[in-house]
Protein backbone atom coordinates (compact mmCIF):
# COMPACT_ATOMS: atom_id res chain seq x y z
CA UNK A 1 0.00 0.00 0.00
CA UNK A 2 1.14 3.28 -0.48
CA UNK A 3 1.42 5.98 1.74
CA UNK A 4 -1.99 7.68 1.80
CA UNK A 5 -3.55 3.90 2.61
CA UNK A 6 -1.11 3.58 5.08
CA UNK A 7 -2.27 6.70 6.70
CA UNK A 8 -5.49 5.69 6.24
CA UNK A 9 -5.29 2.24 7.60
CA UNK A 10 -3.22 3.39 10.82
CA UNK A 11 -4.74 7.03 11.07
CA UNK A 12 -1.35 8.26 11.38
CA UNK A 13 -0.90 11.26 8.12
CA UNK A 14 1.32 10.64 5.55
CA UNK A 15 3.35 13.80 7.12
CA UNK A 16 3.79 11.59 10.91
CA UNK A 17 4.37 8.15 8.70
CA UNK A 18 7.88 9.88 7.17
CA UNK A 19 8.40 11.67 10.54
CA UNK A 20 8.76 8.35 12.05
CA UNK A 21 10.80 7.15 9.22
CA UNK A 22 13.62 9.86 9.29
CA UNK A 23 13.61 9.65 13.05
CA UNK A 24 14.22 5.63 12.27
CA UNK A 25 10.98 4.30 14.11
CA UNK A 26 10.42 2.38 10.93
CA UNK A 27 12.86 1.18 8.97
CA UNK A 28 13.23 2.15 4.99
CA UNK A 29 10.14 0.83 3.66
CA UNK A 30 10.02 -0.74 -0.13
CA UNK A 31 10.03 1.95 -3.14
CA UNK A 32 8.52 1.30 -6.03
CA UNK A 33 10.44 2.35 -9.32
CA UNK A 34 9.28 5.70 -9.45
CA UNK A 35 10.33 6.30 -5.90
CA UNK A 36 7.12 5.69 -3.99
CA UNK A 37 6.71 4.22 -0.95
CA UNK A 38 5.35 1.13 -0.41
CA UNK A 39 4.02 -0.24 2.98
CA UNK A 40 4.16 -4.03 4.28
CA UNK A 41 1.52 -5.38 6.85
CA UNK A 42 5.05 -5.51 8.52
CA UNK A 43 5.05 -1.80 8.23
CA UNK A 44 1.10 -1.42 8.97
CA UNK A 45 1.64 -3.31 12.28
CA UNK A 46 4.91 -1.25 13.34
CA UNK A 47 2.80 2.31 12.75
CA UNK A 48 0.35 0.64 14.75
CA UNK A 49 2.44 0.57 17.75
CA UNK A 50 3.95 3.65 17.15
CA UNK A 51 0.29 5.21 17.62
CA UNK A 52 -0.54 3.21 20.72
CA UNK A 53 1.96 4.21 22.01
CA UNK A 54 1.64 7.70 20.62
CA UNK A 55 -2.25 7.48 22.68
CA UNK A 56 -0.27 6.59 25.69
CA UNK A 57 1.34 10.08 25.58
CA UNK A 58 4.99 8.02 25.07
CA UNK A 59 7.74 10.70 23.54
CA UNK A 60 9.33 9.43 20.59
CA UNK A 61 12.57 8.75 22.13
CA UNK A 62 11.06 5.90 24.55
CA UNK A 63 9.22 4.96 21.57
CA UNK A 64 12.09 4.10 20.10
CA UNK A 65 13.42 2.30 22.97
CA UNK A 66 9.73 0.19 23.01
CA UNK A 67 10.09 -0.96 19.73
CA UNK A 68 13.64 -1.69 20.31
CA UNK A 69 12.10 -4.20 23.31
CA UNK A 70 9.01 -5.30 21.51
CA UNK A 71 11.29 -6.34 18.79
CA UNK A 72 13.90 -8.20 20.69
CA UNK A 73 12.71 -11.87 21.63
CA UNK A 74 15.18 -12.12 24.35
CA UNK A 75 13.90 -8.92 25.78
CA UNK A 76 13.46 -9.02 29.74
CA UNK A 77 9.87 -7.62 30.72
CA UNK A 78 11.34 -5.96 33.95
CA UNK A 79 13.20 -3.56 31.00
CA UNK A 80 9.42 -3.05 29.40
CA UNK A 81 8.38 -2.84 33.34
CA UNK A 82 10.77 -0.27 34.01
CA UNK A 83 9.93 2.26 31.06
CA UNK A 84 6.45 1.87 32.19
CA UNK A 85 6.86 2.93 35.13
CA UNK A 86 9.21 6.11 34.06
CA UNK A 87 6.06 7.39 31.94
CA UNK A 88 4.05 6.83 34.80
CA UNK A 89 5.94 9.65 36.43
CA UNK A 90 6.31 11.39 33.79
CA UNK A 91 2.27 11.27 33.20
CA UNK A 92 1.74 12.53 36.92
CA UNK A 93 4.08 15.32 36.19
CA UNK A 94 1.94 16.99 33.52
CA UNK A 95 -1.06 16.04 35.57
CA UNK A 96 0.58 18.21 38.44
CA UNK A 97 1.39 20.92 36.38
CA UNK A 98 -2.18 20.56 34.23
CA UNK A 99 -3.96 20.90 37.47
CA UNK A 100 -1.89 24.07 38.93
CA UNK A 101 -3.00 25.52 34.97
CA UNK A 102 -6.64 24.81 36.09
CA UNK A 103 -6.48 26.16 39.26
CA UNK A 104 -4.53 29.72 37.87
CA UNK A 105 -6.59 29.85 35.18
CA UNK A 106 -10.36 29.08 37.67
CA UNK A 107 -8.49 31.95 39.91
CA UNK A 108 -8.68 34.12 37.41
CA UNK A 109 -12.06 33.57 35.62
CA UNK A 110 -13.34 34.23 39.23
CA UNK A 111 -11.38 37.85 39.71
CA UNK A 112 -13.49 38.62 35.96
CA UNK A 113 -16.39 40.92 36.06
CA UNK A 114 -17.20 39.68 33.25
CA UNK A 115 -19.44 42.96 32.49
CA UNK A 116 -18.89 45.46 29.91
CA UNK A 117 -15.74 47.07 31.29
CA UNK A 118 -12.54 46.32 29.61
CA UNK A 119 -10.99 45.78 32.97
CA UNK A 120 -9.87 42.05 32.88
CA UNK A 121 -7.69 40.15 35.15
CA UNK A 122 -6.98 37.55 33.24
CA UNK A 123 -5.37 39.40 29.95
CA UNK A 124 -3.56 41.93 32.70
CA UNK A 125 -1.90 38.73 33.98
CA UNK A 126 -1.33 36.75 31.20
CA UNK A 127 0.01 40.25 29.48
CA UNK A 128 2.31 41.27 32.11
CA UNK A 129 2.55 37.89 34.52
CA UNK A 130 3.09 40.17 37.46
CA UNK A 131 1.05 41.20 40.11
CA UNK A 132 -1.04 43.96 39.82
CA UNK A 133 -1.29 44.35 43.50
CA UNK A 134 0.26 44.13 46.57
CA UNK A 135 1.29 40.28 46.86
CA UNK A 136 -1.16 38.53 48.98
CA UNK A 137 -0.07 36.01 52.05
CA UNK A 138 3.09 34.43 51.21
CA UNK A 139 1.94 30.71 52.23
CA UNK A 140 -0.68 30.75 49.16
CA UNK A 141 0.40 28.10 46.90
CA UNK A 142 2.62 28.83 44.12
CA UNK A 143 0.33 28.13 40.90
CA UNK A 144 -2.30 30.28 42.40
CA UNK A 145 0.20 33.45 43.40
CA UNK A 146 -0.04 35.62 40.73
CA UNK A 147 -3.83 34.56 39.98
CA UNK A 148 -4.53 35.70 43.76
CA UNK A 149 -2.41 39.06 43.28
CA UNK A 150 -4.60 39.79 40.18
CA UNK A 151 -7.59 39.60 42.54
CA UNK A 152 -6.84 41.89 45.37
CA UNK A 153 -9.09 44.77 45.08
CA UNK A 154 -7.29 48.54 45.18
CA UNK A 155 -7.91 49.98 48.73
CA UNK A 156 -10.38 52.89 48.38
Amino acid sequence: MNIGQAAKATGISAKMIRYYEDNGLIGPVARTGSGYRVYGPRDIHTLGFIKRSRDMGFSVERIAGLLQLWRDRSRHSADVKRLALEHVEVLQQRIAELQEMVATVRTLADCCAGDERPDCPILSDIATGAPLHPAPRTDAPPARRGALRACQKTPE
